[in-house]
């Protein structure tokens, strides 16, 4: 990959399909998949995921706020699409409009969801979500018997279809957890509840991308692939010792042109605050991206950059545009200069996402996800015909788009 004009974000599609077939392939042709593209598709492009996910055969689309599913509709998105993160008192009228699965918690919910559907004179396809541990959203246990039994009046009413009951996993990346048998239970409690109050739903689901691979009893009618969609593994270290057939390949490349190159003397100080200085006279590179684009000022001093063909380390403060990097001895060949690539994040030897997560002391969701600003992003097609580049022509990363939790 040559080096761009500007620093950009290149997200290759066909490996967003590879990654939901692999998936598929692990849980069965018994499950359905639905591929998470909420926050922007974890800052890989949402409209340009969801298509992608369709060709890969992905039967859902998930997403977290309403405004994100009307933006998936109005880009011509016309499959099963599933929405769970409401606004108090927002006016679901247009997702009930544009035949989205909404999710109801509450008697509260239900009662939203009802204004909805007298507002638009069509029903609602609804989905009831049960907290089984994690304590975010979701009806309690004890309540949820009054919720299954209000959700099927309203059912027989003809309000809507209650199409899915589902749940979240507080800890599917660590197998031996007590919350993943104590969900389990709960989970299956709930449906039990909710069958015999006659719920007859399309789709019940509890696992994310780490159930999916890890816990094959709790993957149920449907799994929500977030971060394995994106070539990331959720649960780094155990899904690869589970699961060493599973082919993960990342789909987002982040790189950047040199743009300038000096040599600095021994006990030269670099950056703010003076928190690193050269121990020997040294080769210093500037690259054109800070925490204005998404960077962790976390990553200085810990994260790596690949210019060359190798690994060179971030020195000093990162800056809100701007970021060191040494690239060797002074007076040495560094094969590097200026218009050189830098890529932050990509295929070997360029640091992955999860590289950059342990140097920041986080998780790869964050990396991925935080990256934009003024970062644009390209998407490609490796698997296009002859092998060429298929572009669908840059854009503005993330622009607008809502930082979630993981999925």
């Amino acid at each position: 990959m040559s080096a761009p004009l500007r620093p950009e974000i290149v997200v290759d599609l066909a490996a967003v399909r590879h990654n939901l077939r692999a998936v598929a392939a692990e849980v069965g042709p018994d499950v359905q998949v639905m591929a998470v593209v909420k926050a922007d598709a974890y800052g890989h492009g949402m409209v340009e995921v969801a298509r992608a996910a369709r060709e890969a055969g992905a039967a859902w689309v998930g997403v977290a706020t309403g405004p994100e599913a009307l933006a998936l509709r109005a880009a011509g998105d016309t499959g099963r699409l599933a929405c769970w993160l409401l606004m108090p008192h927002e006016d679901l009228a247009p997702l009930v409009a544009a035949d989205v699965d909404v999710t109801a918690s509450s008697l509260e919910g239900l009662e939203q969801v009802h204004r909805a559907v007298d507002a638009t004179g069509r029903s609602a396809r609804l989905q009831l979500k049960i907290d089984t541990g994690l304590s975010r959203s979701g009806c309690r246990p004890e309540d949820w018997p009054a919720l299954v039994e209000h959700a099927r009046a309203g059912e027989e009413a003809g309000r809507w279809r209650v199409t899915g009951l589902w749940s979240h996993l507080a800890a599917s990346e660590e197998p031996e957890h007590p919350a993943n048998a104590h969900q389990a239970r709960v989970f299956a409690e709930a449906l039990e509840v909710a069958d015999a109050a006659g719920l007859r739903p399309e789709v019940r689901h509890l696992a994310n991308s780490a159930g999916a691979l890890l816990h094959p009893d709790l993957r149920h009618d449907l799994v929500r692939v977030g971060l394995a969609t994106y070539g990331l593994d959720p649960a780094p270290g155990v899904t690869s010792m589970r699961l060493p057939h599973l082919d993960l390949r990342p789909a987002m490349t982040v790189v950047a042109p040199l743009v300038l190159v000096k040599q600095v003397p021994a006990g030269e100080h670099v950056s703010y605050n003076w928190r690193w200085a050269a121990t020997a006279p040294t080769t210093l590179g500037l690259v054109p991206l800070g925490y204005g684009d998404g960077l962790p000022r976390a990553a200085a001093g810990a994260a790596e950059v690949e210019v060359g063909g190798h690994r060179r380390p971030l020195r000093g403060t990162v800056c809100m545009d701007q970021v060191v990097v040494e690239l060797g001895p002074a007076g040495t060949d560094v094969a590097a200069g200026v218009g050189d690539a830098v890529r932050l994040i990509g295929p070997a030897p360029a640091p992955s996402a999860q590289e950059w997560a342990e140097a920041c002391g986080t998780i790869s969701y964050e990396i991925v996800t935080r990256l934009g600003g003024r970062l644009e992003r390209r998407h490609v097609d490796s698997e296009a015909e002859h092998g060429a580049e298929h572009e669908t022509g840059p854009q503005t990363a993330l622009a607008g788009a809502p930082r979630e939790e993981h999925a």
